[in-house]
């Protein structure tokens, strides 16, 4: 973890509003999910009216934004969007769109889905996105800053009572956030994405080809199509979706971690601790880490510029923690690419990207839960906004409005920790200070208020200029070890 304690403030990008064409004719009514193979019977009605909002149901709370004067209104049914990806990024918007009138289908082709992810969310997320306790396998109060020498220095001193990390499992996690969104009214299908056709004229529909597995065992699945009025792509690193809408490629890093299932006398160490490792033989880039699950610790590493060697960087986080985790059994393997920064483009037409498909996971932590279920809402309720409720149509500048706001509020962050990253991840001498720094509780405090309630948190002037100063004595100190150490090895 690194200090997110910032002051920047970053006024919002103006957006490139597309000229409208001002018509106020009514839609007629299309034919939604149909087959495209002659062989298959089976079909799926979209003529079924969008249930309504319960009364007491919560809603989703929305920023205020007015749809455009000349959209045409949506007429005989309701605004229909499909989400591509039922990740956090997915479920969150689908959800969100489902509560706000819109008629939502969300396609996922893992429904199962274990992402290797080491699976820390802040403690704010817990509230935003009212989320039961009982999904959360640990609450994490104390985390070890290892360095590349296996200095360890202790991190948590400044967490309140009621503070913590929680640590969930990704596959419990995603599930009840897409069940969530079926009882508000989505509908949920277990299909993967292939293409999607453009439309031709202005508010004609996209038409979505995927594979349908619903009431499937097993074989090819049954090719269907999907016509509907936008798309939300949060379909990952490698989606589909931003391919599609020529979004562009990014860097990525490639997460490597196993499942470890350890004795119960050294699960009790990793009651309510998480260790991150730091070195270039764990990763030249990044770090390892050992993140306690319920019955199991989840052990990985990750990296851009050595992706050929992630086996032997997993091997010496192994080794790095073996005294902890010996006796342990690997229960599962897992690998997935997670995007470095954001694509070049988020949005085309009515079709916007959230999540890993847009680039939204930080640099120097690696964190992307929070921020996938974030932008998968912020865009749901931009939508729920431009639409009145799913009674007029969106149009790109609707989807525009969410991206302003997203990169005004989150910028600042993923700009510092990006500097942090090249700062302290560029050599060992640089992450022993790294780690010595994270002993100092004023950067513990910043560090922790920022992460857990994703908020910039401002410091003091006086305590930021004497960590300026200590942060350059450690650098200074790291290096004179380092040059010595050099001697020795000679």
């Amino acid at each position: 973890m690194a200090s997110l304690a910032i002051n920047t403030h970053l006024s919002t990008t103006k957006s490139d509003h597309k000229t409208t064409v001002n018509h106020r004719r009514s839609l007629k009514s299309f034919v939604g999910l149909c087959q495209t193979s002659p062989e298959t019977t089976n079909s799926l009605s979209l003529t079924t009216p969008l249930a309504k909002t319960r009364p007491g149901q919560n809603r989703t709370r929305r920023p205020v934004i007015v749809a455009a004067k000349s959209s045409p209104i949506v007429t005989g049914r309701n605004l229909r969007v499909a989400v591509i990806g039922g990740g956090p990024a997915g479920g969150s918007a689908a959800e969100t769109l489902a509560k706000g009138g819109i008629e939502t289908f969300l396609i996922e082709r893992k429904l199962d889905n274990c992402k290797p992810c080491g699976g820390a969310i802040p403690l704010c997320m817990v509230g935003e996105f009212d989320l039961p306790l009982d999904i959360i396998d640990r609450k994490v109060t104390k985390m070890k800053m290892i360095s590349p020498s296996n200095v360890a220095v202790d991190i948590g001193k400044t967490l309140k009572p009621h503070e913590y990390i929680g640590m969930v499992r990704r596959e419990v996690l995603d599930a009840y956030l897409r069940e969530r969104a079926a009882k508000a009214g989505a509908t949920i299908i277990n299909g993967l994405f292939l293409k999607m056709d453009i439309p031709e004229s202005l508010n004609s529909p996209y038409k979505i080809h995927f594979t349908s597995y619903d009431n499937k065992t097993g074989g090819t699945g049954i090719k269907q199509t999907l016509e509907v009025d936008a798309i939300i792509g949060a379909d990952g690193a490698n989606s589909r979706v931003a391919k599609s809408i020529g979004a562009g490629d990014y860097e990525y890093a490639i997460a490597f971690q196993e499942r470890i299932k350890i004795p119960d006398a050294k699960m009790t160490y990793y009651e309510d601790l998480a260790e991150m490792y730091v070195g270039s033989d764990v990763s030249p880039d990044f770090y390892g880490w050992v993140f306690p699950k319920c019955d199991h610790v989840a052990v990985g590493t990750g990296t851009v510029t050595n992706k050929g060697d992630i086996k032997k960087l997993q091997t010496a986080t192994r080794l790095r923690a073996k005294d902890k985790i010996l006796g342990g059994r690997i229960i599962r393997v897992e690998a997935h690419p997670i995007p470095e920064h954001p694509r070049p483009r988020r949005c085309a037409g009515r079709v916007a990207l959230v999540g890993d498909a847009a680039g939204y996971v930080t640099k120097c932590s690696g964190e992307g839960i929070y921020f996938a279920a974030k932008s998968g809402r912020m865009c749901a309720e931009a939508i729920v906004e431009g639409s009145e409720n799913g009674k007029r149509m969106v149009e790109e500048s609707d989807l525009r409005k969410y991206l302003q706001l997203w990169d005004k509020t989150y910028w600042p962050t993923y700009k510092v920790l990006d500097v942090l990253q090249k700062v302290f991840y560029r050599s060992n001498p640089a992450r022993e200070a790294f780690v010595e720094m994270c002993a100092d509780e004023y950067v513990q405090k910043m560090t922790f208020d920022s992460y857990l309630y994703k908020r910039v948190v401002p410091g003091n002037p006086l305590d930021d200029l004497k960590l300026a100063f200590n942060t350059i004595g450690s650098l200074v100190r790291a290096n004179a070890l380092m040059r010595e150490m050099d001697k020795l090895s000679v």
